[in-house]
């Protein structure tokens, strides 16, 4: 998909860009697969804010998307390529030979009158889904399964893509988009493919109000906060942070400072990312 330079009729135009939309085909969502989605605003269940710089934005409804890809067999052809305002990535509607409607990741080269397969009879072309043991390596895959019918979890935003390296007896070895080296296991499944929609990641917002547009509220800099709202508050003027380091507002060290407890599918992970 394109990127359209918008002309510098404002401060707020100069450098702005967005997409063409070259390759949505229908405007109107499916009815039968979408959902109504209550905006929370950061806050938890009691209502105390969990994550910060959230709320307003515009309306948005929630598509029901395909993930687990589990029609097997079932012959399906593409009905449209539509706008999804949930993720970055476009959605395909796909028309099942059984009749039934569902969506999934459009991927890069998928158009309407396309047809997808499910299963391990499937042959190796975008939008088709096979399991990681009967892929041949080296192919690009996409919506990466880490449990077997759990559905993918990997590898699912706009313009990304993995490779299948190579098959280990159970596990196959996955090179993912932060060069992350992971071995999976060899049943989980995979869609054949890159994520459509490579452009998005060239957007500029331009200004401000595109951004609240989005569901974002401003970020405040704790310097410029009270003592006892922020550790980097305080003192008359602008003031240095004091103490050992940058703290984030509840007191922890903000770089370099490790927060993430592991999970249980970390001693996958053959490579790390960025090494």
């Amino acid at each position: 998909m394109a990127l359209k330079i918008y002309r510098p009729t404002s401060p707020g135009r100069r450098g702005m860009s967005g997409s063409t939309f070259e390759e949505i085909t229908k405007d109107k969502p499916e009815k039968s697969l979408l959902l109504p989605l209550k905006k929370k605003g950061g806050r938890n269940i009691q209502g105390k804010i969990t994550v910060r710089h959230r709320g307003g934005g515009a309306k948005r409804r929630l598509r029901i998307i395909d993930f687990k890809r589990d029609k097997l067999g079932v012959p399906g052809r593409v009905a449209a390529i539509e706008y999804d305002p949930n993720r970055s990535a476009n959605i395909a509607l796909i028309y099942y030979a059984d009749g039934e409607k569902r969506y999934i990741l459009a991927p890069l080269g998928l158009n309407v009158g396309d047809s997808i397969k499910a299963g391990s009879d499937a042959e190796i072309k975008s939008g088709n889904v096979l399991p990681l043991k009967l892929i041949p390596s080296g192919t690009m895959i996409h919506n990466i399964e880490l449990e077997r019918g759990k559905g993918g979890q990997l590898v699912r935003s706009a313009g990304v893509v993995a490779q299948l390296m190579v098959k280990e007896g159970e596990y196959a070895l996955v090179r993912l988009p932060s060069g992350e080296m992971r071995r999976i296991r060899s049943e989980c499944i995979a869609t054949i493919g890159q994520v459509g929609n490579v452009d998005h990641g060239g957007i500029k917002l331009g200004k401000a109000g595109r951004r609240r547009h989005l569901g974002f509220r401003p970020t405040v800099r704790g310097s410029a906060m009270n003592p006892r709202d922020h550790p980097h508050g305080g003192g008359e003027g602008r003031s240095p942070i004091g103490l050992p380091g940058p703290k984030t507002p509840w007191g922890k060290p903000a770089l370099g400072y490790r927060t993430r407890k592991p999970k249980a599918s970390d001693k996958m992970i053959v490579r790390r990312r960025g090494k």
